[in-house]
């Protein structure tokens, strides 16, 4: 297997790779690297945690010019999250290289501070669609220098809506930029926008075992909505996670969720989209940093968020595609790691947790735990026998245990009617 040298990266670059640690390349990046060296447009099918990042990353930056001052590349993610994550993954790469600067543009953000920072050069562009089309109908933003476009996490940008805004923004590219796309799957409408914008792309697809099935111990936890919460904090206590993520399906269930971890004593914060940026950066801060136990998370962190150390994560709400559930369980288990992904399900979850299984060809052996996600079975017969009893005994009784009269006296007769007035007017 090559080495980074081998495949075409600066030894500058490859001191740093080796200061963090990374020696090898991934096989995303062994393929990868070379076709966009040599100016190819590439399709690159992989799963979340293979290291696809620097498999594009590291290409750009050797082809960067930073005599020219000019938006080079630019790397179109779906999320705020993401967006940060790959521009602080490029600043990593480039410490020990000169000249190339990076700019993250994204929504929440201040836009006076944006747009005084584009004044000067920056050869690198990570954005969301919103913002960056926001830019371009300023005037802030000139993509016909760009000669790199990259698209990452297509899929994810299908499922959020965006791709009539990848298109808009595709339109003010030059038509000789090179363009890669990554992509965890490869629906009729991505390769319907490859089709249209790529010239005999390279088409790369890592087919090794998967982050899902093979590093990742999978659990599913039969429980009820009533007892969910209880079910969670008996793990939490069992488990001492020492990072740990919960997925919550809106964000109402998250903030509840979180409030109820909080009140419970535990280290906990939230991250959906009902915060302001500055609040998500700090909570992501925080929870890189170690400084909070548990992040309460919509789908917003579940693709690309890659943090060191996350050793749990639990699906307080089934995810509803099994494309969701891949992109959550793999915020663990990273770069060959152990973790464990926990999902609780509810009757009316069966339906999901069969799609689940479905995509991802495994099949769970369900779980319980006793007395704590369903009741114990004689507890519960016992209960239900009491609830029944209880109820025929209160059938018409008063609380005093008195059976109520049911003469007409206190009871209306149908026939009864109120008498009608005579007619005489009184004075």
């Amino acid at each position: 297997m090559a080495d980074f040298l081998q495949l075409g990266i600066r030894k500058e670059i490859n001191h740093t790779l080796k200061s963090l640690g990374i020696v090898t390349p991934t096989p995303i990046q062994e393929r990868t690297i070379p076709s966009v060296l040599e100016g190819k447009d590439v399709i690159a099918k992989a799963q979340t945690g293979t290291g696809k990042t620097l498999a594009f990353v590291l290409p750009i930056l050797e082809k960067i010019d930073v005599r020219m001052s000019d938006v080079q590349a630019l790397i179109l993610t779906p999320t705020r999250e993401l967006a940060q994550q790959i521009s602080k993954e490029i600043k990593r790469m480039v410490e020990n290289v000169e000249g190339i600067n990076t700019l993250a543009v994204y929504g929440g953000q201040d836009v006076a501070h944006q747009l005084k920072k584009l004044k000067g050069a920056q050869h690198i562009v990570v954005a969301t669609p919103g913002r960056l089309l926001d830019h371009i109908r300023r005037g802030t933003i000139d993509l016909s220098t760009v000669q790199m476009l990259v698209i990452d996490e297509a899929d994810q940008m299908l499922h959020m809506g965006f791709l009539p805004e990848v298109d808009d923004i595709i339109y003010e590219t030059l038509s000789t930029r090179q363009t890669m796309l990554f992509s965890a799957t490869m629906p009729k409408e991505i390769r319907t926008l490859a089709n249209k914008y790529m010239k005999d792309p390279d088409f790369i697809e890592v087919k090794e075992k998967t982050v899902t099935v093979d590093e990742i111990i999978q659990v599913v936890i039969e429980t009820t909505d009533r007892r969910k919460q209880a079910t969670l904090f008996h793990l939490i206590e069992e488990h001492r996670p020492f990072l740990a993520i919960i997925f919550c399906r809106t964000k109402i269930r998250a903030k509840k969720l979180h409030d109820a971890l909080v009140a419970n004593g535990y280290n906990s914060d939230e991250l959906h989209g009902d915060l302001s940026q500055s609040k998500r950066e700090k909570a992501m801060k925080r929870f890189r940093e170690a400084k909070t136990q548990v992040l309460v998370a919509t789908d917003v962190a579940a693709r690309g968020l890659d943090v060191e150390g996350v050793t749990h994560v639990y699906n307080y709400d089934i995810p509803q595609d099994a494309e969701s559930y891949i992109h959550r369980i793999g915020r663990t288990g990273r770069a060959g790691g152990e973790g464990l992904a926990i999902t609780l399900v509810a009757p009316k979850d069966m339906e999901f947790l069969r799609m689940i299984e479905k995509g991802i060809q495994k099949k769970f052996d369900i779980q319980v735990i006793k007395g704590i996600s369903i009741p114990d079975r004689e507890d519960y017969e016992r209960v239900n026998r009491e609830k029944r009893k209880e109820a025929k005994n209160s059938k018409g009784h008063r609380r005093d245990g008195r059976r109520l009269a049911t003469t007409s006296s206190n009871r209306k007769s149908k026939n009864t009617r109120p008498k009608r007035n005579s007619g005489k007017r009184t004075r």
